[in-house]
């Protein structure tokens, strides 16, 4: 009987964690590139199969604008409207998350990183239970722009 009311003890207290705790993981892949070489080979891929990209932000210039320090780290924004916009017909918080984000920084030991939240969590965490092929198509487009955008 202890060992019940302990499990649903436990249940009670994951169940009550904020939102903001139960946040996609990050897929990470290492680049053999700079930062900001890493985002131009995105970039250049992306502008190719005519994906618009809508911001790039420079973190460690804008800490320098405040005379902070910063490695580099730097932002890219982008996303097919056509695709995004049948997501947010959905539900239109998932603009929060949208366009789809890409984040490359070079960490401690100088090993350049680029990062991203798969599609399907995102939309998962915020109750998204249809357009499941617009997902996966989400989501294999942005492992393979990724990944060719890595390559050597």
């Amino acid at each position: 009987m202890r060992r019940i009311a302990c499990i649903m003890a436990a249940a009670i207290v994951v169940a009550a964690l904020p939102i903001a705790a139960m946040t996609a993981e990050l897929t990470t892949k290492q680049s053999p590139y700079s930062v900001s070489e890493t985002l131009d080979r995105l970039e250049n891929i992306l502008a190719e199969k005519g994906i618009a990209v809508m911001a790039r932000v420079d973190h460690a210039k804008n800490a320098e604008k405040v005379d902070l320090e910063l490695r580099p780290t730097q932002l890219l924004i982008f996303g097919k409207p056509e695709i995004g916009t049948k997501l947010l017909q959905q539900d239109q918080t998932i603009g929060i998350d949208l366009p789809m984000k890409v984040l490359a920084w070079q960490d401690a030991a100088a090993q350049v990183w680029l990062g991203y939240e798969d599609p399907r969590a995102i939309a998962a965490e915020r109750g998204l239970t249809g357009a499941k092929d617009t997902l996966q198509k989400m989501a294999e487009g942005l492992d393979n722009l990724t990944d060719a955008a890595l390559r050597q």
